[in-house]
């Protein structure tokens, strides 16, 4: 079981759900904790992934590092999305099993799920339909590395791999640049800089009525080290859903967020261009029923995610 003495690697420390991960375990007092940077530690390159996990013997692994990105990434490096990502699972996942570690988090997307599925989305709903065409090579990736937790559970019989698909994950140190980061930081991006530029509207893509769930980044921290916690017992062969339960159109969105920035302009929808899936919300009661729950609303997270962007400026914007 995991305690505050255990070694624990943290992959990705320095992006939007790592940093996350990172704040949580050291406000609840897990010390041992190794991360390594891009410079450091190549995850793509199989030999150093495997003199990492030979010499450092990490206990738990929280596989939050990868290549990730919005719409229009996804559209324009589809194989950078696919090849990075499976040669970081594979890479990892093999040392984690030879080097015995305890339990590995491996974090899906909800784009693994088919585009028309019924809402709330369900764990089974999986390669039940297709996917979405923007993200389909993303989401094969995580697809695999779903697959892969279950098929390592089943044949070393231990459900020392866990999948967890958290929905539409925000918060401070997220990727604020408008060609690859998603449409919550890039809509506080936007419209903070219509403001600051005197604008009277701002034009957002879409026609703003897809509904989407978001969950702030520590309250999937939280859920991370909560269940990297449990009793095996508790623990199934599965992928468990994370969210909140609520969702919201971008058209909500884009006008929350005008009030927390302070934008007084018009918001006007540019419709030709893509919306993407129109839903996606998940049923989390699978995970919900271990006993954990969401902590941070939307508004108080985005107001959150502002004012660590207002604070890093520099460094967030590209």
């Amino acid at each position: 079981m995991l305690d505050k003495k255990s070694k624990i690697y943290v992959a990705g420390h320095t992006g939007l759900l790592g940093s996350a991960i990172i704040k949580k375990l050291n406000g609840s007092g897990y010390s041992n904790i190794i991360a390594k940077s891009h410079s450091e530690l190549d995850l793509t390159d199989r030999k150093a992934v495997d003199d990492f996990f030979k010499k450092e013997k990490p206990e738990y692994v929280f596989l939050a590092a990868g290549l990730t990105g919005g719409i229009i990434a996804n559209r324009t490096y589809p194989a950078d999305f696919f090849n990075v990502n499976i040669e970081i699972q594979s890479n990892v996942f093999q040392s984690a099993l030879k080097y015995d570690i305890k339990r590995l988090i491996f974090y899906g997307s909800s784009c693994v799920y088919p585009k028309n599925a019924l809402q709330p989305i369900k764990e089974e709903y999986l390669l039940s339909g297709q996917i979405e065409e923007t993200s389909e090579a993303y989401a094969a990736a995580k697809i695999s590395g779903i697959i892969a937790c279950k098929a390592y559970n089943n044949q070393y019989k231990s459900n020392r791999f866990i999948s967890l698909i958290p929905n539409s994950i925000y918060g401070p140190n997220d990727n604020f640049d408008l060609e690859n980061s998603h449409v919550l930081s890039a809509l506080i991006r936007k419209i903070h800089e219509a403001k600051i530029n005197g604008k009277d509207k701002v034009i957002l893509w879409g026609s703003g009525n897809p509904r989407r769930e978001f969950i702030f980044s520590e309250d999937v921290a939280a859920a991370s080290i909560f269940i990297m916690s449990l009793d095996e017992d508790y623990i199934k062969n599965t992928h468990y859903n994370i969210g909140t339960g609520i969702d919201y159109s971008i058209k909500e969105l884009a006008e929350m967020i005008s009030g927390i920035v302070g934008f007084k302009g018009n918001i006007e929808w540019e419709a030709s261009k893509p919306d993407g899936v129109q839903r996606k919300l998940l049923d989390s009661s699978k995970f919900l029923s271990l006993g954990f729950n969401t902590a941070v609303s939307l508004e108080k997270g985005v107001q959150m995610t502002y004012d660590w962007y207002l604070n890093n400026l520099r460094n967030t914007v590209k």
